[in-house]
């Protein structure tokens, strides 16, 4: 209960400062989005354009010979 005083007590005291630095917070939070959304260039799994392999053409036909496509 006493931490739910503080935020109320802090937002009414705060609100014009904390408003005033939001959308510096958002530009901020560009590169980790960035970062954290892009999936890195080829990391784990490689989906869409980077680094998507096609795996059908590696595997054997369903008799055990190898494919010819």
């Amino acid at each position: 209960m006493f931490a739910v005083i503080a935020l109320v007590l802090l937002w009414g005291e705060h609100k014009v400062h904390l408003l005033g630095a939001l959308p510096w917070l958002i530009l901020l939070a560009c590169p980790l989005i960035h970062i954290f959304m892009h999936g890195g260039h080829g990391g784990h799994g490689g989906h869409g354009e980077h680094g998507g392999h096609n795996h059908q053409a590696e595997q054997p036909g369903k008799s055990g010979e190898q494919r010819d496509d």
